[in-house]
């Protein structure tokens, strides 16, 4: 490496071909330059000029499968001996020239001076093309071992706020294991988590536009990551904030009024009633539950009603959903009916009799037996493999993802494959045996000491956790306890954060970390304190997901008015009102099902069972409109395997398709059943606005409803229709046209 020195030998680095410009900017905190005295550092000097010319970036050459054109290099200079050999030793050393440099394959092609499929790179007048020239030069050293080891990047300023159109310029400085430091502000490389709020040059100037929030910036350097985090404020002056109620409005209205952002108001009966009915039940609450709700006068009553919706029937159905598809509950086999429906309902049970999180946790990681006598085993009928097991366990409950890890370093953070095949030696010792029943195995713990080989190093590691030691693990201890023991203690900075976070995004729409289950330093929190309070508030009560969900729906954060002011009409990150989304697949297919009043019954299950409360994912099969929106097919544990977006397929569905003409026409449906009910037309209107948006209709749109209800309707000849046949098609059209506004469609 390069020597470390105090001053600046002008003539001498002349003599090399480097600028003096260009050793002050490498060298801000100590000198960190090429001098006679000392060889350069390939891992030090070179690697990381490679890397900041993207020499070594997924598509170039580290792109797996050979790089490109027979030259690869580790991906972003991971293994810097390996990139040693590639560049100075393969192809029998035809990219370096010593005798003369500047024929170097390895300049020329990165200069441009011959075709090169990456275009140009370095210019022959920058420092980074003098640098490898001066480094040729010298033979081409890899470094004589006595060089520190890089410890940490660090970013200057870390935090700050900054204007809308501001500017904010980084300064990033590498520490050594020898206590020395270096300024590499012009190795290190930049990215914004948010392009459309601030972009970030080569150079680490970030650039802020006109979009107010939060933003961070990733400074990395040769696998040492910093961040750099910004409130953009708006300005605007916040008055008038409704009374916090818990903690989680104290966090968001503290922001808010930091950035200058303010809220909407407080949602109406009718908005919450429906808001958190589809939020906590995943179900319209029925007509007369609204307007019982509507009447009541006591200040209590939203809690009250968030408590029904907790300990009802629903709750754990809606919740159930979510978990057993993400845990995989998947039908390939007939066979696999009895262990779905089984997993199914101890998912549904655990969370109805509210199951500690880390206790239900654990006896699913912990699982032995037969499905049969212990549900959970179901995982490890699907989830076969201790590489996806672990990659699953991180994902789902600790939000970390370890699939780069597995074949080189997390290029956004510190995880290594070591800590990948550590992670899975927790899972090496599950066995699993025949049981004589088609598609049912045993589960149990396999006695012996639990390791795993890093298939690169070929190095046999025991269990470890992510970087926590938990100690030597007798042959007769299942690691998987152990592993359990480590998620669920109160100082993992994972487990807790992880589900909070996702549970604050099934309420609104945005995790505090996005996406939810990619918990990394370089992915901060938008509002990092709101985060860990939750995560304490967690902990403090026993893991209980019932009280996370409560402490969420009370708050006024969570019941702001979805309509925006002139203020928040851009903010999607700060929570100053509610994020309208559309219904899922199986709560919008409830909800038509509960207006239309069809009665959809399901294979293999009783009637009046409910979409939400379908099992597996065998459903999705038989049903088109599931399939079009979105039903996730369990094949991930990621939550982006759900489609909430909207698409043509989706119109073309509720507008015209023949699940829904024939829901609508049903014999027994709401339609049929309300034709001949004796009451009047206006009250007819007003029950189906109840049952549709949880309130009743405006005196214009009652008009309009009245005056088409009434009007006559002609049949294929031109013949009018009696009164019986008229009224039943003028309201199945009334609900039809109800299903297809954006305010059924979506929960606000």
């Amino acid at each position: 490496m390069a020597s470390f020195v105090t001053a600046v030998d002008h003539d001498r680095f002349r003599r090399l071909g480097l600028s003096v410009s260009f050793v002050w900017l490498l060298c801000a905190c100590q000198t960190f330059g090429a001098s006679p005295e000392g060889p350069f550092s390939f891992v030090h000097d070179v690697e990381p000029v490679l890397t900041k010319a993207g020499c070594n970036g997924g598509v170039c050459h580290a792109k797996a499968g050979g790089g490109q054109n027979g030259f690869q290099l580790s991906l972003l200079g991971f293994e810097p001996e390996y990139d040693y050999d590639s560049v100075v030793k393969d192809a029998r050393g035809r990219r370096i020239f010593p005798a003369a440099p500047e024929q170097s394959l390895l300049l020329m092609k990165a200069s441009g001076q011959i075709p090169h499929g990456g275009g140009v790179r370095l210019v022959p007048d920058s420092d980074g093309y003098r640098l490898l020239h001066a480094w040729i030069t010298q033979g081409a050293p890899y470094g004589d071992g006595s060089e520190p080891d890089l410890v940490s990047v660090s970013v200057v300023p870390d935090r700050g706020m900054v204007p809308r159109g501001g500017e904010q310029q980084l300064t990033a400085t590498a520490t050594y294991s020898d206590g020395s430091t270096r300024d590499v502000t012009a190795l290190a490389l930049y990215e914004s988590n948010a392009e459309a709020m601030a972009d970030v040059s080569s150079s680490g100037l970030v650039h802020v536009k006109d979009v107010p929030g939060n933003v961070a910036v990733m400074v990395r350097y040769q696998g040492k990551v910093a961040v750099f985090t910004a409130a953009v404020p708006l300005g605007a002056t916040v008055n008038n904030l409704p009374e916090a109620r818990n903690f989680i409005d104290e966090h968001v209205f503290a922001n808010l009024q930091e950035i200058g952002i303010p809220p909407s108001p407080v949602c109406d009966d009718a908005t919450f009633v429906r808001r958190v009915s589809l939020d906590i039940a995943g179900r319209l609450p029925t007509q007369e539950e609204t307007i019982e709700f509507l009447e009541r006068t006591e200040a209590d009553k939203r809690d009250q009603w968030i408590e029904k919706l907790l300990q009802s029937p629903g709750y754990a159905d809606f919740f159930a959903n979510k978990w057993t598809s993400l845990l995989k509950n998947r039908r390939d086999d007939a066979s696999d009916i009895t262990s779905n429906f089984a997993f199914h309902a101890w998912i549904r049970d655990s969370l109805l009799a509210n199951v500690p999180y880390d206790q239900l946790v654990r006896e699913l990681l912990a699982a032995t037996g037969t499905v049969i006598g212990n549900p959970p085993v179901a995982w490890y009928k699907r989830v076969k493999d201790p590489k996806e097991q672990l990659e699953d366990v991180a994902q789902l409950f600790l939000g970390v993802r370890m699939q780069c890890a597995q074949c080189h370093h997390h290029p956004f953070e510190r995880w290594s494959q070591d800590d990948y095949y550590s992670l899975s030696a927790f899972f090496s010792q599950v066995g699993r045996k025949p049981t004589g029943v088609r598609g049912e195995d045993l589960i149990f713990h396999q006695r012996g000491i639990a390791t795993t080989k890093n298939v690169k190093s070929g190095e046999s590691l025991v269990p470890a956790a992510l970087g926590d030691d938990v100690g030597a693990i007798p042959a007769d201890e299942d690691p998987r306890l152990r592993l359990a023991d480590w998620m669920s203690s109160p100082d993992n900075p994972f487990f807790a954060k992880a589900v909070v976070n996702r549970y604050w995004k099934h309420f609104f729409k945005r995790g505090l970390i996005e996406p939810e289950d990619d918990i990394r330093d370089t992915n901060p929190p938008t509002n990092p304190e709101l985060l860990a309070a939750l995560e304490k508030h967690f902990i403090e009560s026993g893991f209980d997901l019932k009280e996370l969900v409560r402490v969420i729906t009370q708050s006024q954060a969570y019941q702001l008015s979805a309509m925006p002011n002139e203020h928040n009409l851009v903010d999607q990150q700060n929570y100053s009102r509610y994020y309208p989304r559309r219904m899922q697949a199986e709560v919008l297919f409830d909800a038509i099902d509960d207006l239309t009043g069809a009665k959809t019954t399901f294979a293999n299950l009783p009637p009046g069972t409910r979409a939400v409360a379908l099992p597996d994912n065998s459903y999705n099969k038989a049903s088109a409109f599931l399939q079009v929106f979105g039903r996730p097919d369990s094949a991930s544990v990621c939550e982006c395997e759900r489609v909430q977006s909207s698409s043509l397929a989706q119109s073309l569905h509720l507008i015209n398709s023949a699940e829904m003409k024939s829901k609508l026409a049903a014999g027994d449906g709401r339609a049929a059943t309300m034709a001949t009910a004796d009451m009047p037309i206006d009250v007819k209107v007003t029950e189906l606005y109840l049952a549709a948006f949880s309130r009743k209709p405006t005196a214009e749109e009652l008009q309009m409803a009245v005056q088409y209800l009434t009007e006559p309707v002609l049949d294929a000849e031109g013949n009018p229709l009696d009164e019986s046949q008229t009224a039943q098609q003028n309201l199945q059209d009334l609900i039809w046209a109800l299903v297809n506004t954006k305010e059924f469609l979506f929960n606000h």
